[in-house]
């Protein structure tokens, strides 16, 4: 789970860095409203954090812009401004969840993960594929008869796969979902965490497989 958080105090946008690694979420800071829009709109992220005093763009209209444009990403003000009608703005503007600092770490964290689910309509705690089921809550990979904890990377890197069935999914977007767009990785890395994926899915038996499309990247496959 990749969470865009949008603050321009470093120091705080750090520590709910932190907090979010509890969780085992991965997130990318970004400290002005312009690009915070730009990203918001990439498709690359599963919920933002926004902050409203935002310099370049404040994030009222921010929000207002991008859900003009579509953009359904469940996101999650979190803010300073503590008076009603700025969490009716707020909420009327487009935010899932309205939240004022200072803040409970633990209250954070269970908002994001309904958030981070939610997507428009309750998600299923369990993401399924043929005898795979994979918990997003435990991060554990189970077949008909066995179960395995999965690694951050590993669940990340399956969890795109089985929420886009049958898709092909390029390795560019797994580096971008999963690194992050500023990380040095690279497709080796992809390749390696793949491999790990498919050691465990034959381990646990189950009738999918990771395919390779070539030059394209990888589909999620029942085996025939």
């Amino acid at each position: 789970m990749r969470i865009l958080i949008v603050e321009d105090n470093r120091r705080l946008a750090e520590s709910i860095q932190d907090i979010l690694k509890q969780s085992w979420y991965e997130s990318d800071i970004c400290m002005d409203g312009v690009t915070g829009q730009a990203l918001l709109e990439s498709g690359d992220y599963d919920a933002a954090i926004l902050d409203l005093m935002l310099p370049g763009k404040d994030g009222i209209t921010l929000l207002k812009e991008a859900r003009a444009k579509g953009c359904g990403l469940p996101v999650l003000i979190l803010t300073a401004r503590s008076q009603v009608e700025d969490r009716v703005l707020g909420l009327e503007s487009g935010a899932d969840y309205y939240l004022t600092k200072p803040f409970d770490g633990q209250e954070l964290l269970a908002v994001m993960k309904t958030l981070a689910r939610r997507q428009g309509e309750y998600v299923s705690e369990n993401l399924t594929y043929g005898d795979m089921v994979l918990n997003q809550s435990t991060f554990c990979l189970s077949g008909p008869a066995k179960s395995v904890q999965l690694g951050r990377k590993e669940y990340e890197v399956m969890r795109i796969l089985m929420t886009n069935r049958e898709s092909v999914v390029s390795k560019e977007t797994i580096l971008r979902r999963v690194w992050g767009s500023e990380s040095e990785a690279g497709d080796n890395n992809v390749e390696i965490y793949i491999s790990f994926l498919r050691k465990k899915m034959k381990f646990l038996r189950v009738q999918a497989s990771i395919v390779t499309m070539r030059n394209l990247g990888y589909r999620l496959m029942m085996e025939k």
